[in-house]
């Protein structure tokens, strides 16, 4: 049983250009991902990227990287390039780790690990617990709600469940958007129906739901902070400063 990490990484983007290569406590943002999550109890780790000033940093500063095509969608689409290479075809399981995530915690991405070799869920995720109001009306929130046996019943933008009858006990969780799948999933996303549920919210993990797939979701007790702005990344540094985090 092999578990592989694949870190997305593209050079552009609409909202911030050239984001992997951000510096971090002097460090390239794809640098604090790739080294957080190799300290996790994953087999492998590759950044997939179609863009070689980010290939180039990675490999020198020792990590792993492959060249993919520059017409993916999406990371996930990008995923399936990398476990059709010859290196990577004998993973049986395959954790998406967000390019944007500099602080991912390796205890989370362990989650998926060891959720997996115990329970050989299709496709697994974690959530986390919304501590501030905010956020709770924020649409760039993911909310998730699940079932008794931790199966996603829906994500969304929009706070979910509405409290029609107020229960004070009630925990809103936000999704993390760390995923694992199996191989086989993977191969079979080209033969899935595109979700409407998906291109209305604009959240691709529904595709999964609308094809009829189960999505496991625990919870993860890390905060994980992504980064869509410049202002983030100063957020991000204050965080590792104030926390002692290292690579």
């Amino acid at each position: 049983m092999k578990i592989l990490g694949v870190i997305p990484a593209r050079y552009a983007s609409s909202r911030f250009n050239g984001k992997p290569l951000e510096l971090i406590c002097g460090k390239p943002m794809i640098e604090w991902v790739y080294k957080r999550s190799v300290k996790s109890e994953l087999d492998d780790v590759v950044v997939a990227t179609d863009d070689k000033r980010i290939f180039d940093t990675v490999a020198a500063f020792g990590g792993k990287a492959v060249m993919t095509r520059d017409d993916h969608v999406n990371g996930t689409s990008r995923i399936q390039e990398v476990i059709g290479l010859e290196e990577y075809k004998d993973f049986e399981f395959i954790i998406n780790i967000q390019g944007d995530e500099p602080i991912i915690d390796p205890e989370s991405i362990n989650i998926l690990v060891n959720k997996y070799k115990a329970e050989k869920a299709e496709i697994i995720t974690l959530k986390e617990e919304i501590k501030c109001s905010s956020d709770k009306e924020n649409p760039n929130v993911v909310k998730v709600i699940t079932d008794f046996s931790d199966n996603a019943l829906y994500f969304s933008r929009s706070l979910i469940p509405y409290m029609r009858n107020e229960d004070s006990s009630f925990i809103y969780y936000r999704h993390v958007g760390i995923y694992g799948y199996t191989s086989a999933v993977l191969n079979s996303m080209d033969n899935m129906k595109d979700g409407k549920l998906e291109h209305i919210e604009s959240l691709e993990q529904l595709r999964f739901l609308e094809n009829g797939y189960k999505i496991k979701v625990y919870e993860t007790k890390s905060t994980v902070k992504g980064v869509d702005t410049k202002e983030d990344l100063l957020e991000v540094e204050e965080i590792i400063r104030k926390n002692n985090i290292s690579l």
